[in-house]
């Protein structure tokens, strides 16, 4: 909890009584009013609100919903505490964007322990959060070391994500995979700038040390128990294994390669062919495409290809937006 609790109603005598309950183990600030709840919220953004429905200025319906139409105040919980007891009345105040709904006599076990639940909830969303925007920093920290990639990292996520939902995985699934796909390059933190931007084709020795990318990038990221951070070692341990055998690090064949390892290794070459690197211009879409094809069975499972080319005008709708997207980043800089 980083805020007070914000306690409102133009009773004295319920302020007092949600005080005695609360006060010994939270930090409180008060309100008498709608105008002066919604004062004193962009003030000390409170961690959660106690709200009463029934105010002669402002109703609580009204406070909340404006409350929750403010981008800083629009996360804050509401529990709305009041004598309206109708179902209809509830009704309105879920409608209204509370998260619970109290209604006098309150009972102090369970103010506490609903107040706690609450507060308990926005912890695990902040926490869950700050894993977010972890993941996206590691992915970030290779396309820095890597430059020239662009955004290839979020858009080969894109079409991984919907080539998962081509072959079946379920929504939440194909959401992990879009986080963790982004970390499929992080071993090429270790890789030596001479051998990463050289602009010409690499020597024996130095494909040798690029090919340990994958297997730098498993032991960073294998190091955590986390199931999403499992399955970023896992696809940058195997994203450049082939179907037909032949890859690295391990020569993984078939049904050998884990299917997440398969599906990023179709958005990856894909995304790769049609960008630009140091060592060669974009491909033409077509011959991308032929490529894509006719590396059925040696590079890529088949059945995995097949579902490619099914969603392919979804695929091109994620290539062009993040085009589009680039674009704009482009003109933005230059200005």
């Amino acid at each position: 909890m980083t805020g007070p609790l914000l306690i409102v109603d133009d009773e004295p005598a319920n302020l007092a009584l949600l005080r005695q309950i609360l006060s010994p183990e939270y930090a409180l600030v008060f309100a008498r009013s709608g105008a002066e709840a919604l004062a004193v919220a962009a003030k000390h953004h409170p961690a959660l609100v106690l709200l009463d429905i029934e105010m002669p200025d402002m109703d609580g319906y009204t406070v909340c919903r404006r409350l929750k139409a403010d981008p800083h105040t629009e996360s804050i919980p509401v529990i709305f505490v009041t004598s309206l007891a109708e179902v209809g009345d509830e009704a309105a105040g879920f409608e209204a964007g509370a998260v619970d709904y109290l209604v006098k006599p309150v009972s102090s076990p369970v103010v506490r322990a609903r107040v706690r639940t609450h507060l308990s909830l926005v912890s695990t969303k902040q926490l869950a959060q700050s894993y977010n925007d972890a993941i996206y920093m590691l992915g970030e920290a290779s396309e820095f070391k890597d430059a020239d990639t662009g955004t290839h990292i979020w858009r080969m996520a894109a079409y991984s994500s919907a080539l998962a939902a081509a072959s079946g995985w379920t929504p939440e699934a194909c959401r992990q995979l879009e986080l963790a796909a982004p970390m499929h390059d992080i071993g090429k933190l270790g890789i030596p700038d001479a051998i990463l931007r050289k602009p010409g084709k690499l020597d024996d020795a130095e494909w040798a040390v690029m090919q340990t990318h994958s297997t730098l990038g498993y032991k960073i990221l294998s190091k955590s128990a986390a199931p999403l951070l499992q399955m970023a070692a896992t696809i940058a341990h195997c994203h450049h294994e082939q179907w037909g055998g032949g890859g690295y690090p391990r020569g993984l064949a078939g049904e050998a390669i884990p299917e997440m390892a398969r599906i990023v290794a179709i958005a990856d070459v894909f995304d790769a062919l049609c960008t630009p690197r140091p060592y060669k211009d974009a491909w033409p879409l077509d011959q991308v495409l032929d490529t894509v094809r006719s590396s059925a069975g040696a590079h890529f499972e088949p059945r995995l290809v097949d579902h490619f080319f099914r969603i392919l005008p979804q695929i091109l709708e994620i290539k062009e937006a993040w085009s589009a997207r680039e674009k704009g980043q482009q003109l933005l800089s230059k200005e």
